[in-house]
């Protein structure tokens, strides 16, 4: 018989245990085809798959852009930007640029990816207003963004790298990542490189060919890196960098006919200290400061017997002293203003005759603001620029002023499909460079800056295709023109060269990407990228001369790149395309300054997989898969085929 359980009470024993506080945190990820100016970008894992381990080679697979590379692991790499000159283009490491008043230029081959969680490049003014004013200052940014540390699952994180590969390629990297507590954490890194880049190469001199071997391009590098972080939560966040390049080399020179005297060798350390702090003040208000020391020292020798004691030595130094303050206001959901303010004082030290130890301060103010309504997204900036120099020997340069206008907007055309059109305009110029301005006997002190206008009008578009199992498909394609004048160019002049402003450059092109993510199964992606420039750079400086409407120098037509990734449980594989037209090495349109066109492959297969508490990848690439034999600088061969080796240990 069964009791009823009216009237029964059961009384329950509750036992309270309180839940550890768990913080989540991701960076938000704007879509490319929203911004009103061309952003291109790779992710960690677009890198890892691809098989990219140096800035350049990421940069590659970017539209809109020129390399200039002088061959080798250890070769000298610039960027430049729709034909406008490696100068005019910033490149920024966690937000603060990377500078060098000596030469203008920055060598990205100095740059490790071993650390880095994103490299993306921005044509003309970014969408984030909330920087630093010198980021207003460039015609577009090449940012590398290094990964923060994920104390989510445990206090104390360790990744190491061993890779090998062709010419004596040796890669060993050690990252520590430390969690002291919840409000600080510390992140110790170090990257050693060796090569003695010995690759062999075709050369052709009339009707004989040979095979020769690159000389002198033997290369050692040591890069150190601590990061520490504090997060005092509405007290604001610091981040604190410590940055050690240490690099010895060898310089090749170039390959003219049968000349192989190469003795010059090139020792430099480029070291910086940087802070990064972030407050909300207000719910309202912003304040963003940073701080940077930056120390470059370059030692070149060059070895014969027409010098005293068999060896010429030069020594450059280089000082920054850097602080910057940004302030952002959300005056409403849709309407931002944004004020940055940059003071650095830069020096120059050398060993050279006659050097006058240049010193210049300058100053740079940036009010920018964004509004957005309905469908329509616009921007506006003013930057003010004031520099002043001294020297010791002789007269300083002139004092520099100047006001710089830019405005973008992007709109979408249609509600029901994210189809976008977005303009943008650009002033800006670019200082010269202490080289320009004061090298012996060739420096100019009267040079003007080189002004440029950047018109852009360009299409975006995404959109998803669950029937074909296509998870995104980006589009943008792009119109631009600039206009460069009183560009600063090396004249012969009698017996010496001389630095002067006479040419007048104008450019057109085109940039078109896609990008494109498909599920073939539940387990198996493919990702699709490509893109295509041409560039229309052309001499309008005088009417009637030989150089009038040529193209200028080693500014391809058209150039591309295309890579394909399947992303498989056991493997992972990725093929990725490179391909520049035909250029010229001189002003002069002419046959014997052609340099024929090229493509370049790669192939790339890894596996990642878990032992115990450890993730283990496996890598190995091969690139100039089809072993091309081409220049990217005239007389400075590039190596044919050759193989890496990686494994990697995340614990």
């Amino acid at each position: 018989m069964c009791t009823p359980l009216l009237g029964y009470a059961q009384v329950d024993t509750i036992h309270y245990h309180p839940l550890k506080e768990v913080t989540i945190t991701k960076r938000r990820k704007v879509s490319t085809t929203l911004q009103r100016t061309p952003l291109q970008r790779f992710n960690i894992k677009e890198l890892e798959t691809l098989g990219i381990d140096n800035l350049s080679e990421a940069i590659k697979h970017f539209s809109g852009v020129t390399i200039r590379d002088y061959g080798g692991i250890g070769g000298l790499k610039t960027v430049s930007i729709r034909g406008l000159g490696a100068a005019h283009t910033a490149v920024a490491y966690d937000g603060i640029t990377v500078s060098n008043t000596q030469g203008g230029q920055i060598d990205i081959s100095r740059f490790s990816l071993d650390n880095v969680d994103q490299v993306s490049l921005n044509i003309g003014q970014s969408d984030n207003l909330f920087q630093t004013a010198r980021m207003f200052a460039s015609s577009g940014a090449l940012s590398i963004r290094s990964s923060a540390p994920d104390f989510s699952q445990k206090a104390t994180r360790i990744k190491a790298n061993l890779r090998a590969g062709s010419f004596g390629w040796f890669n060993p990297f050690l990252q520590l990542d430390q969690r002291i507590n919840k409000t600080y954490g510390i992140s110790l890194q170090g990257n050693w490189m060796r090569a003695d880049s010995r690759y062999p190469f075709t050369l052709t001199n009339g009707n004989l060919v040979t095979k020769e071997k690159r000389k002198n391009s033997d290369i050692k590098t040591l890069h150190a890196e601590i990061n520490g972080y504090a997060d005092w939560d509405t007290y604001g966040k610091l981040k604190v960098k410590g940055y050690f390049f240490d690099s010895k080399k060898g310089l090749p020179g170039s390959i003219v006919l049968y000349n192989d005297y190469q003795k010059e060798r090139l020792y430099s350390k480029d070291d910086f200290v940087q802070a990064n702090y972030e407050v909300n003040l207000h719910p309202k208000l912003t304040l963003k400061a940073n701080a940077k020391f930056d120390y470059a020292w370059t030692q070149y020798q060059d070895f014969h017997s027409a010098y005293k004691d068999g060896v010429m030595t030069d020594i450059y130094t280089q000082r920054e002293y850097y602080g910057s303050m940004a302030l952002r206001y959300q005056v409403s959901t849709p309407f931002e203003i944004t004020f940055a303010q940059d003071a650095f004082y830069n020096t120059l030290d050398a060993t050279t005759p006659l050097c006058p130890f240049p010193e210049r301060f300058t100053s740079l103010s940036a009010l920018s603001a964004s509004y957005k309504i309905g469908e329509l997204n616009v921007s506006g900036s003013l930057l003010g620029t004031y520099i002043t120099e001294t020297i010791q020997i002789g007269t300083p340069a002139p004092d520099r002023k100047k006001i710089s206008p830019m405005v973008s907007l992007s709109y979408k055309i249609f509600r029901e499909h994210n189809l976008r059109v977005r303009f943008s305009y650009q002033d800006h110029f670019r200082t010269p460079t202490f080289n320009d301005l004061y090298y012996d006997r060739i420096g100019n002190k009267n040079l003007n800056p080189e002004k440029a206008h950047q018109f852009n009008v360009g299409l975006t578009w995404n959109s998803t295709a669950p029937s074909i199992n296509m998870n995104i498909l980006r589009l943008t394609l792009d119109g631009y023109y600039n206009q460069v004048t009183d560009k600063i160019v090396a004249i012969p002049t009698m017996f010496v060269w001389k630095m002067m402003n006479m040419d007048k450059v104008n450019i057109t092109g085109i940039d078109a990407t896609l990008s494109s993510n498909f599920s073939i199964t539940e387990k198996i992606k493919l990702d699709l990228r490509a893109n295509y420039s041409y560039q229309h750079a052309v001499d309008r400086t005088k009417k009637g001369s030989k150089t009038y409407g040529d193209q200028i120098p080693y500014t391809p037509c058209h150039s591309g790149s295309g890579s394909i990734s399947v992303q498989m449980p056991w493997l992972t594989v990725g093929w990725s395309l490179n391909g520049v037209s035909k250029r010229y090495i001189m002003t002069q349109n002419i046959a014997s300054n052609l340099l024929k066109g090229y493509t370049e492959q790669q192939l790339t297969l890894n596996h990642l997989f878990t032992l115990n508490t450890f993730k283990i990848r496996l890598r190995g690439e091969i690139l100039n898969l089809t072993d091309t034999t081409y220049d990217v600088i005239k007389y400075y061969p590039m190596p044919g085929r050759s193989y890496r080796f990686g494994i990697q240990f995340i614990y």
